[in-house]
């Protein structure tokens, strides 16, 4: 018997409809911004160490062409075909779980790793991270469990099916903390809009918040991280979360200027990538901070709003899944930034140098555009 994702009937129809024009020109915003924001804060030690000012800035030029690329063909791909059935019971979404499952086993024999965890792979001269394109296996997953067990999320036998997922998030907590706590997240979202939330939300919250504590105290470098996070001052390698003080702390009300910044100029290590906000911070002040934050906040009201005008209930629980994806990321990294948690490796989304982030970025960004381009009642998928 075929159950359904809130219209009338199971068939995939042709995508009708435009873009959300708003979301497409504030992502192209943040996505332009933080190339700016790459070049002014990577120049000194890409000269210093390559010999090439621009180095990093090209390499995510091309990274943003990759994603604009990805985020257009998804886009054009009606996500109900991503759990709909091929030769009597292949579904995409599985294959993808299947890819990224390998991709995670490949990372725990032969990752590259840095900063004392294993998280890349480096294939042909390209290095790449796989546990962020298991964010959009998480999202596809969890927005089809959570519908078609929605009547049973009110109870605890609802949560059975998505231990489906429990596989996966164990290799990328092994592997990598930072992004195994925004999957959790992702994946409670759907469930709590599904079904509101229920009391053994909280029983699982703590198991988690335990498994969490635990992943910590068996891996010494993120016991270094916690250790660094309580007296940064008193160790050298915290000198990285000081100087970023230090940079939002000296940009003022208006900055000092684009390109005028201090602290970039090899007192920040890797300042492109997880510590960019503290260079917006310096050069831009407190006045270009509220302006990033609030076209952050523009970008997710423009999710929100496709998420409840969807055409059904996967649609909009994809978009949620998304919604949780950018906010988590954006919270964890501002906390990170001004020292209010300890370092997590999250990058801040869309601004942050990181192709493999960037490129599943603009990927989620081809979902929600694609929900947004149906109208309600055009169709709906075989579960």
């Amino acid at each position: 018997m075929k159950k359904k994702l809130g219209v009338t009937n199971t068939k995939v129809r042709k995508v009708v409809g435009s873009y959300d024009i708003s979301l497409f020109l504030l992502v192209v915003l943040l996505c332009a911004f933080g190339t700016v924001m790459i070049f002014s804060t990577s120049y000194y030690n890409a000269e210093r160490f390559y010999s090439s000012s621009a180095m990093y800035y090209s390499m995510q030029i091309r990274n943003m062409i990759i994603g604009g690329a990805l985020m257009i063909v998804v886009s054009l791909v009606d996500y109900h075909l991503y759990i709909r059935q091929f030769f009597g019971w292949l579904k995409p979404m599985y294959a993808l779980y299947l890819f990224c499952f390998v991709l995670q086993l490949i990372v725990a024999v032969a990752g590259y790793s840095a900063n004392g965890s294993s998280r890349w792979l480096s294939i042909a001269g390209f290095n790449f991270q796989p546990s962020e394109l298991t964010k959009i296996c998480f999202i596809i997953m969890s927005a089809y469990l959570a519908t078609k067990y929605r009547n049973n999320l009110r109870t605890v036998k609802g949560v059975v099916p998505f231990l489906v997922l429990l596989p996966l998030g164990v290799l990328v907590v092994l592997h990598d903390l930072s992004t195994a706590i925004v999957l959790v997240i992702m994946l409670a979202v759907p469930m709590v809009i599904v079904s509101g939330i229920k009391k053994y939300h909280f029983a699982l919250l703590g198991i988690g918040a335990a498994g969490i504590a635990l992943s910590a105290l068996a891996f010494g470098y993120r016991m270094d991280r916690i250790k660094v996070w309580l007296n940064p001052e008193l160790q050298d390698v915290g000198s990285q979360t000081v100087q970023g003080l230090y940079a939002i702390a000296s940009g003022g009300v208006f900055g000092k200027g684009l390109g005028e910044g201090l602290q970039k100029l090899g007192k920040i290590q890797e300042v492109h990538t997880d510590m960019i906000f503290t260079v917006v911070c310096e050069e831009l002040g407190i006045a270009g901070a509220i302006i990033v934050i609030l076209t952050f906040i523009l970008l997710l009201w423009r999710i929100y709003v496709i998420a409840i005008n969807a055409r059904d209930m996967f649609g909009g629980l994809i978009c949620a899944g998304v919604f949780a994806h950018i906010s988590v990321q954006m919270i964890i990294n501002l906390f990170v930034v001004t020292g209010m948690i300890p370092s997590t490796g999250i990058p801040l989304p869309f601004i942050s140098y990181g192709g493999t982030s960037l490129v599943v970025l603009l990927a989620e960004m081809g979902l929600v555009l694609n929900v947004s381009k149906q109208t309600p009642g055009e169709g709906e998928a075989n579960v």
